[in-house]
Order: structure tokens, then C-alpha cells, then sequence
């Protein structure tokens, strides 16, 4: 009995995704994929309920890497300490490695970059994800890119994925904006942080008062920001009180010189 390798299991599933997105376009939607499962031994009724159930979005899923996908880490790592990073070697080795991966492992690749903080390669494979054929926008899928270059302080690289966002017309919610206001005040970025506020409070969600109190805290060090943000959070949410930090004034400063002269 003949053994299928994993890259002719990789070519058959993307075989697939291109009949199915075909059976889409000519169907003019869902009736094209229904039309395809049918015509492959499923059943119409399956597919309808395929299409209905809620499903976890795959970039909150367990990203677990196969050995392929170690492999492309290691590699890619080497490739970025070698000379001439981002040239011919490099591209060449994505078009015949990384854009070979499953969907799992590309996805599983991604998360690891981010994790280890290699802006360049991330982006790489951020630009890779989004050629897919299986790629659509997400929200899960820009905030985890956002919040790892908010945490490098890579601010051009944050406002071009932003941007990316927009033109996809991706929309965060409030968790979501409190979560990226906060990474980029504690990445250094306060300015950025304060963008994304703005498109916080211009998003036709109701407020909620979780992010307002993360924000306030990734603003402790920038006080002039926090308490813009601390009026608006009273003004949306009056019944609330907001605990500022201790002030020490200049008679606490004399308390403790007259404390450390008796020390000594």
C-alpha cells in the first residue's frame, strides 16, 4: 500500500481550496459551496450546516507546530544572521518551503516569530498568510501582529499593519482597542497608543469600562494622556470612580531626608 508523503497531502488540500473557491465564484456564493460538496459525495444538507455552525476563528486556536514547521523557523532564523537577509536566498527559500506549510503550521510559524520578538521575519510571514487562498481578515490576526511590534517599538512597521487593517476594513472591538493602547504606552509609543484611542472612542460599539481602567493603568507614566482619558472615562461612566496614584509632595520629600539623617 502506497504511503502519501505530507507535501502530496499539502498539494491535494491546496488542489481543493482552489476547486472550492472556483465553485464559489461560479456559484456567486454559498450555493457554489453546497454545489461542490454535493458533487464530492456530500451531502447538501451538510454542507448547509457546515456553513451555519459557529466555529472557534482559527487565529484563537491552539497553534501547534508540526516538523516542518520547526524546520522553517530554524531556517529562517539562520537566513536572518546570514548576510544579505530579504534577498534572493530568502525569497527562494519561502517559495519553496513556507508557502508549502498547512495552514496549521504557517499559522503555528507565525505565532513563534511573534513570540520571539523577530520583527522582519514576522512580517514576512505576515505578508505570506495574507496571499493564502484560505486567508480572511481578522481581527485576532492584526491584534497579535500590532501588539508584538507595539512591544519592539517598531512603530512605522504597526502604522503600515494598520493601515493593512483598514483597507480590509477589519473592526476591533473595545477589548481589543484596550488591549493595543496599552501595548504601545508600554512599548514606548504613547503617541500611537493615543491613535488607536481615538479610533476607540470613534467606534460605533458602546463603551465598556474594562478597557478605559487597562488603559488608565498603561498610562500611569504619562500623566497629561491619562487624564484626557480619565475625564472621558467619567463622563461615560459617572457612577465610577477611578483611583489615581499617590502624589508625594515636598513634605514627604523632607520626611524622608529627616528619616534617613536619623538612619546614619
Amino acid at each position: 500500500m502506497r504511503v502519501t508523503t505530507r507535501w502530496e497531502a499539502t498539494a491535494r488540500l491546496s488542489m481543493l481550496w482552489r476547486r472550492i473557491a472556483a465553485a464559489v465564484k461560479r456559484g456567486g456564493g454559498g450555493g457554489g459551496v453546497r454545489g461542490f460538496v454535493t458533487e464530492n459525495g456530500g451531502g447538501g444538507h451538510r454542507g448547509a450546516a457546515a456553513a451555519s455552525s459557529p466555529s472557534l476563528s482559527i487565529w484563537r486556536r491552539k497553534k501547534e507546530m508540526g516538523k516542518e514547521g520547526l524546520f522553517v523557523v530554524h531556517e529562517l532564523k539562520r537566513l536572518q544572521k546570514s548576510r544579505g537577509f530579504g534577498g534572493a536566498r530568502l525569497e527562494a527559500f519561502v517559495k519553496s518551503h513556507v508557502c508549502r506549510l498547512l495552514r496549521s503550521d504557517l499559522l503555528a510559524v507565525l505565532a513563534e516569530l511573534q513570540r520571539q520578538n523577530l520583527v522582519p521575519l514576522s512580517l514576512k510571514i505576515y505578508e505570506v498568510v495574507r496571499k493564502e487562498i484560505w486567508y480572511r481578515p481578522d481581527m485576532f490576526f492584526y491584534r497579535d501582529m500590532l501588539v508584538m511590534l507595539a512591544r519592539n517599538g517598531d512603530a512605522e512597521a504597526a502604522k503600515r499593519v494598520w493601515g493593512d487593517s483598514r483597507k480590509e476594513e477589519v473592526l476591533f472591538d473595545q477589548h481589543t482597542y484596550g488591549d493595543l493602547v496599552r501595548a504601545f504606552c508600554d512599548g514606548g509609543l504613547p503617541d500611537l497608543g493615543m491613535e488607536f484611542y481615538g479610533e476607540m472612542r470613534r467606534s460605533p460599539d458602546p463603551p465598556l469600562s474594562l478597557p478605559f481602567r487597562v488603559i488608565l493603568k498603561g498610562l500611569l507614566r504619562h500623566p497629561e494622556l491619562r487624564t484626557k482619558v480619565k475625564d472621558d472615562f467619567l463622563v461615560l461612566f459617572p457612577g465610577m470612580v477611578v483611583c489615581d496614584p499617590p502624589e508625594h509632595g515636598g513634605d514627604d520629600d523632607d520626611d524622608d531626608d529627616r528619616r534617613r539623617e536619623d538612619l546614619f
